[in-house]
């Protein structure tokens, strides 16, 4: 719901918020053009009266003075018996540069204001107002839902470039649209009369004066008494006319001063509800606060990034999802699907699922996890489909299930059943399915069976589960499903080098067969499609796409189809495959030192971090293998990379050899300085099995239990990214 309610806004309007934008960034280059060229500092004991006689001594016939919020001084007179008007200095009185009004300052603001359609326009802008408003607000509470609550609003942000965009900039100016749209929206409102801008202060005309003579304007003892800085306006009284009055408009107030006497004839003081509009009126258009205003024109500017950015998420989110015809109000069904998945792979198990169920005549609704409503008034079943990410991690569309999961109200009839995909060469196979199966039973919720673990997608599995879903709901279900084969490009292998004869490994290099599309960084992921199946595998990157190679290290597995395949390639020979971004896992851009941890394989990310650090920040490198005479994997690579600086140090811990150690044990070892570099800011990224990284977190818990520092309050930092098989 909240998504919906940032997200079709922000199509529909988009358009007019950037027009809306753009045209205010615009204007906020005004106040600062109109101070810089036409701007003297006034002395702060300068008075109205003084200013007057100066400006009368250099301009004959003058009839009005103005001060402006950025400080310029303007006068209006008579030339020649024709109008003028010009900037003039407040020391001297004199001219300083005739005063011409902007046509495109004009044009922008009819513009920015009403899209030059009058009162319809005011109104559409007010509406726009309106919007701006909601969006922000409904975007920082998903961005806090996203990033783990409002403790977590300044983390670093997770996800594709496009969403990390979104989030970054939407937190960096998402304050100046907030102050932008509440006064215009208070500007329009007091513009059409629906609040009052005044407190109706306005002084009286005074019906009678004094019958003294006119005296010199800088005699005038009210008008001594007011600051050029305080200012706003002074009317000269028409010429020859004894009975007229300077009418003063200042930050205060307004009134009129008698010219014979030189005293107030009538005089009004602004209250609370004036002065709070004129606050209001400068913040939103930098008149008086130029810089302010600056700054809130670069917040407008960023308007049109997120309308792209936002569109771009939009989009991508509407394509990874398959469509699903007759997919039922979550209020009304009485069959509720949920699916967590990384890619796309589940959403094709659940959506043969929903087709099924739906012949057999139920009402299904199915969404992401991250979509679990607080209550399904008339569900009879929960059905959930859900992969694991990485080391037992909730995939992209459950990633807020648990949390969600704190408010939900299950009915007595509602039973659920649990679907775990993944792949049992993995320590967390269907780990985060078994997390929720527990989440569940710990609601107190009745299993409608038990949970099922569906190793490599496999089709027959899922019919067998089918088939005893089946049974319970005496409905029959032939859930025949296959595994849509990915989009993939044609790599072909240019070197292999092999280590290991006991436990092979072998580092591979492929480019790009044809044209290459896709773009990558070290750590993101290759999905390979080995022949014979539709299924991909993932293995990390140590190149970037500018190295001109794609490089993968890989260990064989026993009954490992893909790496068995990966393994008997020769150069010349080719594979499908395709890029999948993994932003979680990558060194942040700063100065700050870069702890990295692996063991085997898992030093192929690592080795590309380092060889991507032309900046040649501190990089710190811990990597335990077998033997060094056996699996060094990049020995001659990383001695390069700390002869020129970008390995600061590197530590290798070898389990077969002499001192028998391991990559924790190379941490303990180094506890001071890795104290100290946490102490800095480190960054700490671990990438191998799951037995090294269990290690890893306890050696790295007992060194910083002296600084009171958590391996938990890392991960929720963002300063310790696993990537753990």
């Amino acid at each position: 719901m909240l998504r919906a309610s940032h997200g079709w806004p922000s199509l529909v309007s988009s358009l007019f918020l950037v027009v809306l934008a753009v045209t205010g960034a615009i204007l906020s280059v005004y106040p600062l053009l109109d101070r810089w060229q036409n701007s003297v500092a006034t002395p702060e004991s300068l008075s109205v009266a003084e200013l007057a006689q100066r400006v009368q001594g250099s301009l004959s016939g003058v009839e009005q003075i103005e001060r402006s919020a950025n400080g310029s001084i303007l006068a209006y007179y008579t030339d020649q018996d024709q109008p003028a008007a010009a900037y003039v200095s407040p020391i001297t009185g004199e001219i300083l540069a005739p005063y011409q009004p902007s046509g495109w300052e004009s044009w922008f603001k009819d513009f920015h204001r009403a899209l030059f359609m009058g009162e319809p326009g005011h109104y559409l802008i007010a509406v726009m107002a309106v919007l701006m408003f909601l969006l922000t607000m409904t975007g920082v509470i998903m961005l806090s839902r996203r990033m783990g609550g409002w403790r977590a609003l300044l983390r670093p942000a997770k996800g594709t470039l496009h969403q990390r965009l979104h989030s970054d900039l939407a937190r960096l100016i998402v304050l100046g649209l907030m102050i932008s749209s509440l006064t215009g929206l208070v500007m329009t409102a007091v513009d059409f009369g629906w609040i009052s801008g005044t407190d109706g202060a306005e002084a009286d005309f005074p019906m009678q004066v004094s019958s003294l003579s006119s005296q010199p304007v800088g005699s005038l003892d009210a008008l001594q008494q007011i600051r050029v800085n305080d200012l706003r306006q002074l009317v000269f009284p028409f010429p020859d006319d004894p009975m007229d009055v300077y009418s003063v408009r200042t930050s205060a107030g307004n009134g009129f001063v008698d010219q014979g006497s030189g005293q107030w004839a009538s005089w009004a003081e602004y209250g609370l509800l004036a002065r709070s509009y004129e606050w209001v009126y400068r913040l939103h258009t930098g008149q008086g606060l130029w810089w302010f205003g600056v700054l809130l024109g670069l917040a407008s500017l960023g308007v049109p990034v997120l309308a792209v950015s936002g569109g771009i998420i939009w989009w991508q989110r509407l394509r990874s999802r398959p469509r699903i015809k007759h997919n039922a109000l979550a209020t009304q069904a009485n069959t509720i699907i949920l699916v967590g998945s990384q890619g796309n792979a589940t959403w094709g198990f659940a959506h043969t699922l929903h087709n099924a169920l739906v012949e057999q005549g139920l009402v299904v609704h199915t969404a992401a996890m991250n979509d679990l409503a607080k209550h399904y008034p008339k569900a009879e079943r929960l059905l959930i489909l859900t992969s694991t990410y990485g080391d037992g991690s909730a995939p992209d569309s459950a990633t807020r299930f648990m949390q969600r999961l704190v408010d939900f109200k299950a009915s007595r009839q509602l039973e659920y059943a649990v679907l775990g995909f993944g792949d049992r060469q993995f320590p967390a196979f269907c780990q985060f399915a078994e997390q929720v199966d527990q989440s569940l039973q710990a609601l107190g919720m009745t299993s409608l069976m038990p949970l099922e673990r569906i190793h490599q997608q496999s089709s027959q599995n899922f019919r067998q589960w089918g088939m005893e879903l089946a049974l319970i709901l005496d409905k029959t279900l032939l859930l025949e499903h296959q595994p849509a084969r990915p989009k993939t490009e044609r790599w072909q292998l240019i070197s292999r080098q092999d280590f290991d004869r006991e436990r092979p490994t072998v580092i591979l290099r492929f480019q790009a067969k044809g044209q290459q599309t896709s773009r990558y960084l070290p750590g993101d992921l290759i999905g390979v499609v080995a022949p014979g199946t539709n299924i991909p595998r993932f293995y990390s990157l140590a190149s970037a796409t500018q190295d001109g190679f794609l490089e993968i290290c890989v260990r064989l597995h026993e009954q490992g189809h893909c790496s068995s395949f990966l393994h008997n390639m020769q150069p010349g020979d080719e594979l499908d495959g395709f890029i999948q971004a993994n932003p979680s896992f990558r060194p942040t851009k700063s100065k700050a030192p870069i702890i990295l941890i692996g063991a085997g394989t898992g030093i192929g990310p690592l080795a590309g971090f380092i060889r991507h650090n032309r900046e040649r920040n501190p990089m710190h490198l811990y990597w335990g293998g077998r033997h060094p005479a056996s699996d060094f994997l990049y020995q001659k690579e990383l001695q390069g990379y700390l002869a020129d600086n970008r390995l600061s140090r590197f530590e290798p811990a070898f389990s077969r050899h002499a001192d028998r150690s391991y990559v924790q044990d190379r941490i303990k070892q180094d506890k001071l300085l890795m104290r100290q570099l946490i102490e800095s800011n480190a960054q700490i990224l671990v990438c191998g099995g799951r037995d090294m990284a269990i290690g890893v977190s306890s050696a790295l818990e007992e060194i910083l239990a002296p600084l009171q520092i958590s391996v938990s309050e890392l991960k929720e930092k963002g300063r310790l990214l696993e990537d753990v098989y």
